[in-house]
């Protein structure tokens, strides 16, 4: 950045800053406080080594490998994304670009095999980020799985190319801290620890209505009542399990398709009004959880 332009103490920074279209993307995700604080620090760390650098100071090498700890749907690999265009707008990275993988793409089916699969990939991400999702499943393999070749393979990787590229880990958070017990060389090359909380209710309710809205869908104050009482039962039942946004938005996708049945039924001779085809229904939410643990499904809140 221009000497010109020093960084604001006060946010929003203005239109031509690095972080700004960074921020605009972070401004539309629900919650998620602590991650985009960290975020930020990242950005302000590397903007301020730019200043020393000009000052003719040592503004030091960092280290940039993250692990992400969180449930399904909690915005990861999101998140990953934003953080892979922050670095190549800083100029850690020449290209920016997310390469995701899990343990298929990484482990392959015979001595050596693996070490290719996984240094090629590794290839592939140079310039950006390799996010492997749910990367403790490497580790539950034992001695003789191939699963070690590749973090083997991995961590000769972040040292031989540490300026060419950032290995972001995955996964549950317990899963995820057992992992990096298996190898007492892993936590140190990960300096960056991310957390990312479950969502509350009321923040799975503001991310569905901003779905059906991206849509171009309303989701009826019943709608939205029928909905709460169902995450609320739904994240109660499943505990560890449960998929956050994901579940909403799958959620948000059948009753789309629902609603689409429901009016070519009632307009079979005739065209719905605008807002009847952006309405969405208390019925067109067919929603159900499971009963007394016993697998057996009953639907639920009259669907």
């Amino acid at each position: 950045m221009p000497d010109n332009e020093p960084l604001p103490a006060v946010k929003p920074l203005p239109p031509g800053d690095h972080y700004a279209d960074i921020q605009r993307e972070l401004d539309v995700m629900i919650g998620l406080d602590n991650v985009k604080s960290l975020v930020y620090e990242i950005y302000a760390m590397l903007q301020v080594a730019h200043m020393r650098s000009e000052a003719g100071l040592n503004s030091g090498a960092h280290v940039y490998h993250m692990i992400f700890k969180g449930n399904p749907g909690t915005g990861k690999t999101t998140i990953a994304r934003i953080v892979a265009k922050l670095l190549q707008k800083m100029g850690v990275l020449s290209k920016g670009h997310l390469i995701e993988v899990e343990r298929a793409d990484l482990v392959g089916e015979y001595i050596g095999h693996t070490a290719q699969k996984t240094r090629d990939l590794v290839r592939k991400a140079s310039g950006g980020v390799l996010f492997v999702d749910e990367a403790y499943s490497l580790a539950r393999g034992g001695e003789k799985d191939f699963g070690k070749e590749a973090i083997d393979t991995l961590v000769k990787a972040m040292e031989d190319m540490r300026t060419q590229f950032v290995l972001i880990l995955a996964g549950y958070p317990a899963e995820i801290d057992h992992f990096l017990l298996t190898n007492p060389g892993l936590p140190s090359r990960f300096p960056i620890q991310i957390d990312f909380p479950d969502y509350t209710v009321d923040q799975l309710i503001q991310i569905a209505e901003l779905m059906a809205k991206e849509r171009d869908y309303t989701l009826l104050p019943q709608s939205l009542f029928k909905l709460r009482q169902h995450l609320m039962q739904e994240k109660q039942m499943s505990l560890f399990s449960f998929s956050n946004a994901r579940y909403v938005r799958n959620m948000i996708e059948k009753s789309i398709r629902h609603q689409a049945v429901r009016l070519l039924t009632q307009y079979s001779n005739s065209v719905p009004g605008k807002h009847e085809l952006m309405s969405i229904r208390p019925e067109d939410l067919k929603v159900d959880v499971p009963v007394n643990g016993s697998g057996r499904k009953d639907g639920i809140l009259g669907s």
